[in-house]
Order: structure tokens, then C-alpha cells, then sequence
């Protein structure tokens, strides 16, 4: 009998380069028993399109404001809800009728997801994780590299030390449980520039580790429930 293969799925909003870490991982063997079988984008000129392409994976651009769940420019927050909440759930059924995943991963994916979606992604058994370039509860949230630099340079970083996590995607903003977190020191001489440079490359690594950790997980769970 055949080793079982995980379904994973990839979501990312820019330019793929963790996407294509996993891509890589698996085409390496750092990542076993596991194939990426669709990639999501909610922006229409996202380069990990490209790079799915070169893959053969395929790929489908979504996004709230194209696609019909909101209007460009709104400001009432009610309504501004109301819109994520409707694509949310529009963007889980498309994945639970036509992918059907075992696992998702965002991997530079902007967009805060509701319980819309991940309600019915956790009743399906669907895991979601999340690449953020923090540590657990430090820097939730968008520029957390920045504002780390920030306190580096105002001297409030504590032992001069951030880092990167990949972490259980919930309703609050990176506060899900750690799956694999990593450290990264901000050197004496660094600008942000050269802070951003050294975190992307080690997320590269920490999304390949945790997403087989994750994987290796999913399929002992289904081997153990036979």
C-alpha cells in the first residue's frame, strides 16, 4: 500500500518566496508525504501566481473587492464586517466543495481571517497555520519586523533578540498556538533593511520545518483513527 500523501493548500497575497520554500521543500524531501495541490491569492498581481505556474500547480485568484464583498473606498465598519465575513465564508465553502485539503498554510497571506472561515474549516479537520515574522505574543499584527527594529533602535528590545513563529491560525491575530518558533538577533550595525533580509531567510527554513512537522501530525492522526 501506497504511503499516504497530505493535501496541502497555499495561500499568499505578494511575492511567493515562502511558497516557493515549500514548494522546494517537498521537490527536496524536507517535507515527505505531501503534495501542494492548489495556491490561493487574493491580489491580482501576486508573483507566487508566476511561480505556481513554473510548477504545475494550479492557482486561483479571490479577493473581497473583485470578487463582489466589498466596495473599494468604504469606511463604515459595520458594513466593512459584514463584507470579510461574507467573503470568509464564500472563500471556506469554495475550498471544502472543490479542494478539500487536509492542511492550509498561509504563507504571507494579508488578510485577517474570521471565525467565518475558520469555523467550517475546523469542523471539516481542515488545520490553518500561519508564518509571522514575531515571536509568540510580541508584535501581533502588520510591520511587526519594523516596530522590532524600533525597539532596537530605542533600546527597549529585550536581549536585542526577535524572531519568526509558525503558528495554529485562530480568531485573534497571531495568537494561535506555536507550532516551531525561531530566534533572530538584531545585530549592532543592522539597518531594517538588513533585519527584513535575515528574518525572510529564515522564515524559508521554519515554514519547511513546521509544515512537515504539521504534515507528519495530520497523517499519524488518520493512521491511528483506522
Amino acid at each position: 500500500m501506497a504511503d499516504p500523501t497530505c493535501r496541502i493548500l497555499v495561500m499568499a497575497s505578494g511575492n511567493g518566496s515562502n511558497f516557493q520554500a515549500l514548494v522546494d521543500g517537498i521537490a527536496a524531501g524536507s517535507i515527505t508525504n505531501a503534495t501542494i495541490t492548489k495556491l490561493i491569492v487574493n491580489r491580482g498581481k501576486a508573483f507566487a501566481t508566476e511561480r505556481a505556474e513554473k510548477a504545475g500547480i494550479p492557482w486561483e485568484y479571490f479577493n473581497m473587492v473583485s470578487h463582489g464583498f466589498q466596495t473599494k473606498g468604504e469606511k463604515d465598519a459595520a458594513v466593512l464586517q459584514s463584507g470579510r465575513e461574507a467573503y470568509d465564508a464564500a472563500l471556506a465553502k469554495k475550498i471544502l466543495d472543490n479542494d478539500k485539503p487536509q492542511l492550509i498554510v498561509l504563507a504571507g497571506w494579508m488578510h485577517v481571517f474570521t471565525k467565518s472561515f475558520l469555523d467550517p474549516l475546523d469542523a471539516a479537520g481542515v488545520k490553518v497555520i500561519n508564518l509571522h515574522p514575531a515571536l509568540p505574543g510580541r508584535y501581533d499584527g502588520a510591520h511587526a519586523i519594523e516596530r522590532a527594529y524600533n525597539d532596537f533602535k530605542a533600546g527597549t528590545l529585550p536581549n536585542n533578540t526577535t524572531g519568526i513563529m509558525v503558528h495554529f491560525v485562530i480568531d485573534v491575530v497571531d495568537r494561535g498556538a506555536p507550532i516551531m518558533t525561531r530566534e533572530v538577533v538584531v545585530q549592532s550595525g543592522d539597518s531594517l533593511d538588513d533585519l527584513e533580509t535575515r528574518i525572510h531567510s529564515e522564515e524559508h527554513a521554519l515554514i519547511v520545518a513546521a509544515t512537515q512537522q504539521v504534515v507528519q501530525e495530520i497523517l499519524a492522526n488518520e493512521r491511528s483513527s483506522l
